[in-house]
């Protein structure tokens, strides 16, 4: 099966680092919810520890979800085990931990389609584009798994480890990086931000034959609109309240 096949019943949802409007974003609870209120898949990021360890983390620093400080990559992947990843959201959390990618699609793998995108900022590589393509070979998930990233060289290095995986390129109207890049390197998706899209870019990409995931939206007069106008995939932060308003 192919990536773009998954989108023959309608407009997919996934739930934006999980059901992070409910549960603190990227973590094993987060993804559990999203599969509850019927989401189709789940957005996360990842990036490399220390010690070469793939964690689902947003910010390349862990200042902003747990109670630790500091870039991710300066600790080891038991130093960020010992973080609270929960606390902040709520005391039903406490202790909840940043997950591994491994552990995500343990959890979660079977059930849900997963967008990882590999959290990149520069020319050079630090191996993430390697390491995210073997985790993906391990658990078996290439046509269940689509790698995104904002970075067009970490698309086009990791393409060229695992072309089996459907890629999508991820920009916003002020973040750009080598978008030339792009003209070039085929991919299956196009994930720009909500305010981008229009009935010329839905068009554009209907005739290059790739699908539209757009974030974040989380209102759903906007969904209903969206999916009007043909984009395939909605990335929210709220998927109970998009699966009803696609219903």
């Amino acid at each position: 099966m192919r990536w773009r096949d998954h989108y023959t019943k309608g407009t997919l949802i996934f739930g934006h680092r999980g059901a992070s409007a409910y549960a603190p974003m990227n973590t094993i609870p987060a993804f559990e919810l999203a599969y509850q209120q019927g989401a189709d898949g789940i957005e996360l990021d990842v990036h490399l520890s220390k010690d070469g360890q793939l964690i689902v983390l947003h910010d390349f620093t862990v200042d902003h979800t747990t109670n630790g400080t500091g870039m991710a990559n300066t600790m080891t992947l038991a130093e960020l085990k010992q973080l609270d990843a929960g606390y902040k959201f709520g005391a039903q959390f406490q202790g909840t931990r940043i997950p591994t990618l491994d552990e995500v699609f343990e959890a979660v793998g079977g059930k849900l389609l997963i967008n990882v995108e590999i959290k990149s900022i520069t020319e050079d590589t630090d191996g993430v584009e390697q390491v995210t393509a073997d985790c993906i070979r391990r658990h078996g998930l290439m046509s269940t798994v689509i790698v995104s990233s904002f970075n067009p060289l970490a698309l086009q290095r990791f393409r060229s480890i695992l072309p089996q995986v459907a890629i999508g390129y991820l920009y916003a109207p002020d973040y750009t990086f080598y978008p030339e890049v792009m003209d070039t390197l085929p991919h299956e998706a196009l994930h720009p931000y909500h305010e981008s899209i229009d009935l010329a870019l839905v068009e554009k990409a209907r005739q290059a034959e790739q699908v539209i995931n757009t974030w974040t939206v989380n209102d759903p007069a906007q969904a209903v609109s969206l999916r009007a106008m043909g984009v395939q995939g909605i990335i929210t932060d709220k998927p109970d309240v998009i699966r009803q308003a696609l219903a």
